[in-house]
């Protein structure tokens, strides 16, 4: 009866996703639109970022590697063979990418497929080791992506990057593969493979003793988060229209490990409240990073402030709320049902005296 109620809620609350985004697309301004993909964009990076470090328990620092592969692929793919030869001036794009021209769905499926080959790839030598280690390895593998992005010249048009790719990128796509991404994650996380990986992410030695092949999971999480972390790439380069090797820096990984950090390293409704608090919180923070009046007080703009901030903000969650907004939970219908409950159920009457 439970999953029946569960099931029916949530249906209930797809379809009001639907209408909430078909309004918007009709009567919300370019810039609100653009920040709810953002959001979505950054939901689908979070929840999948989450899979490895919150719910597997390993520090990765890849993600930034993770999009650059996905966007650089998807890009190249829709591109028109007229366009890549406008574009690629110094060095021609080797064959056959020069010819090639492929709808934006099956780029995006090819950038997650490709990303998520080279995560299963990179996964062999950089789960030898664990820890600050892993870290340490992962954030080469970042670092590797996007220097290589910058000097292949022939394949990625080198710091030129690409440019006048055409803006796919809307809100159906980018909230169709949010949902996908995490109702795949959250279910995965429910699964004996979640279980799994929450028991490596408590005791890796004692997983091990009790049968849990520790590399096989590790494996898995990588390789999935790299697919995901690829298509968002792909979203993201047919929403800015142009990419290059400076995008792709470890900034964007900082960026994400505060969200996920900030929702609860392990739960995934707490990496996509995050997502959302981050990017409207950025927007809105951009006011210190211009200048501005207060009062008789003429206050400079400071580049970067926005970071200081969002950094400040780490730390205060790490010193008082160590769990981060969620922790380990996750929403529960449940939950929101006996809250609702409590809210507007009448008062009790008193008893009366004895």
């Amino acid at each position: 009866m439970t999953k029946t109620r569960d099931g029916i809620l949530t249906g209930i609350s797809l379809l009001g996703l639907l209408a909430f985004l078909y309004w918007a697309e009709t009567n919300a301004s370019e810039y609100q639109v653009r920040l709810l993909i953002n959001c979505a964009i950054f939901i689908t990076l979070a929840v999948s970022y989450n899979l490895v470090n919150g719910i597997c328990g390993q520090f990765s620092l890849a993600p930034n590697a993770f999009l650059a592969i996905g966007a650089y692929t998807s890009a190249l793919l829709t591109m028109t063979p007229a366009e890549k030869q406008l574009s690629f001036i110094i060095e021609p794009l080797i064959w056959p990418l020069s010819v090639i021209s492929f709808p934006y769905w099956l780029s995006l499926i090819a950038a997650g497929s490709l990303t998520a080959f080279l995560a299963f790839l990179m996964g062999f030598p950089v789960f030898r080791v664990r820890g600050d280690y892993l870290a340490i390895v992962t954030l080469g593998f970042g670092e590797t992506v996007r220097v290589v992005a910058n000097n292949l010249q022939s394949v990625t048009n080198g710091p030129l990057g690409l440019k006048g790719l055409v803006p796919y990128t809307n809100l159906w796509w980018s909230f169709g593969i949010m949902v996908l991404s995490v109702s795949f994650i959250w279910r995965l996380s429910k699964s004996s493979f979640g279980r799994a990986m929450k028991s490596i992410r408590e005791d890796e030695v004692g997983a091990e003793a009790m049968g849990v092949r520790a590399f096989r999971y590790k494996m898995m999480a990588f390789t999935i988060s790299g697919f995901f972390g690829g298509v968002a790439g792909g979203l993201l380069a047919h929403l800015i229209t142009t990419i290059s090797p400076g995008l792709f820096t470890f900034f964007l990984t900082f960026n994400l490990l505060i969200i996920i950090v900030v929702g609860g390293l392990g739960s995934i409704t707490g990496s996509a409240i995050s997502a959302v608090l981050f990017i409207q919180g950025g927007e809105a923070l951009r006011i210190v990073e211009e200048p501005f009046s207060l009062g008789p007080l003429e206050v400079p703009g400071i580049p970067g402030m926005r970071m200081v901030i969002f950094s400040l903000l780490l730390v205060t969650v790490m010193v008082f709320a160590r769990k981060g907004i969620m922790g380990r939970e996750e929403f529960s219908w449940e939950w929101l049902i006996g809250l609702m409950q409590k809210i507007f159920s009448p008062p009790r009457p008193p008893r009366p005296l004895s």
